[in-house]
């Protein structure tokens, strides 16, 4: 028998040992329970990305000291968000235990296509003109071709049956109904795409029609009425909507419109439903994807191709593809086992949003939300909008109208830079009394900033046209704590708080941030360019290649229209006050998460522009949303911005690159120009790149 003296020596041993961690699967678990990218996580632990992925899928171990730290963040985890029983046992190796996919437990308005499609009939690209017309682009590293999808996420139809899909390929399609184009498409196209959480659902394939092919299929070459062209669709007694219900397939309540989906309920695992987008419908919004529906079949399939693989499959608007990469990257449930029956059920997923539509608290809504009307609520409303404003005429000096330019800096994506690591709400709102601000916590906060002194040159941080606000206003927590970082006592009377947060669109975020960068690359805008490289290539890149130029418009369009999104407004001239709506059935109907990101993008603006004036003695004379203008004594930003002796710019002020939250130029005219617009009451900022500028909040 071992004495007490061997016994303690072996326990002293294993009390030595290195800390062991989770299984991989468990460690990814807790991180996405807890809101954390992987590359925040990396951040956080002073590694690489690629690292912490290895980590989580069992490649490699972390070494001490990071060893212990990424263990005491897991124990940390592990205790906020324990596992559901047995779950995560059984989500640490799916095909092991044969743990049912979210699409198994749940059946959603439409299915997953079959799981290993046969493949389509392939050929050979039929229009090398088109084909030849394409730069190589260098910088575009091929997406891994997932087997049950070979041939891509979608296909542009033409009127000779061609199908041109990704990477150059062209199917035979033989279908000249609208019924034989989706069986087709489920049963021999192979396409489709991988989802993008694996909580979520795959993404359905989607046909693009020419109008060539729309008519081909027996669908009018244009829709037309007299409503919005958005909310156009086909009558319910036309003879392709009877063929596709006579054929026992459905549509959604959207009908046959622009953007038309085509279903079967889902059977277990397999999803039947295609998505068609009709081009000469307008279903590609010339603003969003400039040129694209002019563009040759081959070139469409090149442009929305890209898009998919970088942001997600179109399902819509560029709007409703921000709005649905949000749910795609945040799925709202993932299958759990039933501790008591050993079922697989679906459960909440932490972090998302859930299933349920979530009423606002009465100064978050809008006022005609039923919230407002049924309560009689009074007591104003939260105005978190982007900047319009313009500085008083008599507030130039002459020193400043001597000067010769008035140069426009554009922030590159603003709202999608505020989204970083921003914690919003998840739970419904509490309402309190006098409560102590707090600047982590998310909510709509009563307090009278009117006292905040701020330099009548520059807009005030508190207001959307930068006057002085004058009592008591509801705001968002960044705008209060920006006021408290400025050094003043702030002392609230109410407030709407959540209990539960959580960094929702950080996954957004990251993808959309990637897709903008990796589009800029494929122009020739790198990051490893200094500032006179980069404005010389921000100013010839929209010609370097106009399909790739479209994909960056169509990037900026959807984190635009996806904020916008979070508040959409009810629609028809037939809506009356204090009814729902269509979009309040949306648990992504939060216009408390699109009030945080505005508040803080139009926090971070106004701070830049004090750290300006600091640094420069330089005062804006207008500000538009993501757009400052300045007197300059040269055409170029770099005659005003400021740099250190070494050459680099200053941190804090207004800085030129290719990422999200800096700057580029806008546009420059004379400051004689701005003064005359200034004069008349118009904002330069709005005019400054020439022609007729539009603010476009994505509403």
């Amino acid at each position: 028998m071992a004495s007490e003296e061997e016994l303690f020596a072996s326990v002293d041993a294993l009390l030595n040992e290195e800390p062991r961690l989770p299984p991989p699967a468990e460690r990814a678990r807790l991180r996405e329970a807890a809101g954390i990218t992987q590359a925040r996580l990396a951040a956080t632990l002073k590694t690489t990305t690629q690292s912490v992925k290895n980590w989580e899928n069992g490649r490699s171990e972390p070494k001490s000291p990071r060893l212990d730290a990424y263990q005491r963040l897991l124990n940390g985890w592990a205790a906020k968000y324990p596992a559901h029983g047995a779950a995560t046992a059984a989500a640490a190796a799916p095909a092991a235990s044969g743990e049912p996919t979210v699409s198994e437990v749940e059946t959603a308005d439409a299915p997953q296509a079959p799981a290993v499609p046969a493949a389509g009939p392939a050929r050979p690209a039929t229009q090398p003109a088109a084909a030849s017309r394409r730069p190589a682009a260098k910088n575009m590293a091929q997406p891994t071709v997932d087997p049950r999808f070979p041939h891509g996420p979608l296909a542009v139809l033409d009127g000779d049956g061609s199908a041109y899909g990704t990477g150059g390929i062209v199917l035979d399609c033989p279908a000249t109904t609208v019924v034989e184009l989706v069986e087709w498409t489920l049963r021999e196209s192979g396409l489709g795409a991988a989802k993008l959480n694996r909580y979520g659902k795959d993404s359905d394939p989607l046909i693009v029609l020419t109008a060539a092919a729309a008519v081909k299929l027996g669908l009018p070459e244009r829709l037309e009425g007299h409503e919005q062209r958005r909310s156009l669709r086909l009558p319910e007694d036309h003879p392709v909507v009877k063929q596709v219900l006579k054929a026992r397939w459905q549509l959604t309540q959207r009908g046959f419109g622009p953007w038309a989906r085509i279903y079967r309920r889902a059977q277990g695992r397999e999803r039947q439903c295609v998505q068609l987008a009709v081009l000469s419908w307008d279903a590609l919004d010339e603003r969003s994807w400039p040129g694209v529906t002019d563009m040759e079949a081959a070139d469409i399939a090149r442009v929305l191709g890209v898009y998919a693989t970088r942001v997600i499959t179109p399902r819509g608007s560029t709007a409703v593809s921000g709005l649905e990469l949000m749910t795609a990257l945040r799925p709202p449930t993932k299958a759990v086992q039933d501790p008591q029956t050993g079922n697989w059920v679906s459960g909440y997923n932490a972090g998302s949003l859930g299933t349920e539509p979530m009423d606002p608290a009465p100064p978050e809504a809008t006022p005609e939300h039923p919230v407002v009307v049924n309560s009689g609520w009074s007591g104003g409303f939260l105005n978190e909008e982007a900047y319009q404003w313009v500085r008083p005429v008599d507030l130039l000096t002459d020193e400043e109208c001597t000067l010769p330019y008035a140069v426009g800096l554009d922030l590159n994506t603003v709202f999608l830079a505020a989204a970083a690591r921003l914690v919003v709400g998840l739970s419904a709102p509490d309402h309190f009394h006098a409560p102590k601000f707090n600047p982590k916590i998310p909510g709509s906060w009563l307090v009278d900033l009117s006292h905040v002194e701020v330099d009548p040159r520059l807009p005030s941080p508190f207001t959307p046209d930068g006057t002085r606000p004058t009592g008591p206003v509801w705001y968002q927590t960044h705008t209060v704590a920006y006021a408290q970082e400025l050094g003043y006592n702030v002392e609230i009377l109410e407030a709407y708080l959540r209990r539960e947060t959580g960094a929702y669109l950080d996954p957004w975020h990251d993808r959309l941030k990637t897709a903008y960068v990796d589009t800029l690359a494929d122009l020739g805008v790198t990051k490893d360019l200094d500032d006179r490289a980069f404005l010389a290539a921000m100013e010839r890149h929209k010609d370097v290649d106009p399909a790739m130029a479209a994909v960056l418009a169509a990037i900026k369009a959807t984190v635009k229209g996806g904020i916008g999104k979070l508040r959409e407004r009810p629609q028809g001239k037939h809506y009356k006050d204090g009814e729902r709506w269509p979009a309040l059935e949306r648990p992504t109907w939060r216009p408390d998460i699109r009030a945080a990101v505005i508040s803080k993008a139009r926090v971070n603006m106004h701070r830049k522009l004090l750290n300006m004036a600091k640094m420069t003695g330089l005062f804006p004379l207008a500000v538009l949303s993501d757009c400052v203008v300045y007197p300059s004594p040269g055409e170029s930003p770099l005659d005003f911005l400021p740099y250190a002796a070494s050459g680099k710019p200053q941190p804090g002020a207004f800085r030129l690159g290719p990422t999200p939250g800096l700057a580029k130029l806008e546009g420059v005219q004379s400051m004689l120009w701005a003064v005359d617009l200034m004069e008349k009451g118009y904002n330069p900022a709005r005019h400054i790149k020439g022609g007729d500028a539009v603010l476009d909040e994505g509403e």
